[in-house]
């Protein structure tokens, strides 16, 4: 894991409509503010629909953030579904010891043979299994979610969980069982993520 506490992290998002990317992005944020800092979640818009491919940012630092603008260089990526590694150059700009963090059921040897060779840091993320092993259904965003923090060392994973918690339990404050769901499929995560 990187500890990059001490500069701003920008995280690129690419899924598709409908899989929570949007979603993961915007909790990420919220996690990120109730630990003391400054940040951005943002979608970047245009004619989104069900399973169209979408893009999301996040920016997180200790300091004031002055830019407000998409992210060109980021420091890690997302992808929620593999399927974009056939349409969307996702590795662009992607800073030199970032990480891709993927939605997959493949292994990293696939994975990278897929982008041609890529050698750069990856974190591959079986969402699917784990959120229909803890949700009984496939929401890839929280798996991602956790990966990312996981990956990137960007928050503190205790008061990370802790703030979750408290986020899933106000959300869906009439659907316990959902919320149980949700933390398990963050803590599986957590437990199995590691970064290639």
């Amino acid at each position: 894991m990187i500890n990059m506490s001490d500069k701003t992290v920008e995280i690129r998002w690419h899924g598709r409509g409908g899989q929570g990317a949007k979603t993961a992005c915007l909790l990420l944020a919220e996690a990120a503010f109730f630990s003391g800092k400054y940040v951005q979640g943002f979608p970047e818009y245009g004619p989104e629909r069900m399973g169209a491919p979408i893009t999301a940012y996040n920016r997180i630092s200790d300091h004031e953030l002055t830019v407000h603008s998409n992210i060109y260089t980021p420091d890690h990526v997302v992808v929620v579904d593999e399927t974009l590694l056939h349409t969307v150059d996702v590795l662009k700009g992607l800073k030199e010891g970032g990480i891709l963090i993927i939605n997959s059921k493949k292994s990293a040897a696939e994975i990278r043979e897929m982008l041609g060779g890529y050698d750069g840091k990856l974190c591959v993320v079986d969402a699917e299994r784990i959120s229909t092993e803890t949700l009984g259904r496939n929401f890839p965003n929280t798996p991602m979610l956790a990966a990312v923090v996981k990956a990137s060392g960007v928050l503190d994973i205790t008061r990370f969980t802790n703030d979750m918690r408290k986020s899933f339990g106000h959300k869906f404050r009439t659907k316990p069982e959902v919320i149980e769901g949700n933390m398990k499929a963050l803590q599986q995560t957590l437990d199995e993520v590691t970064v290639e």
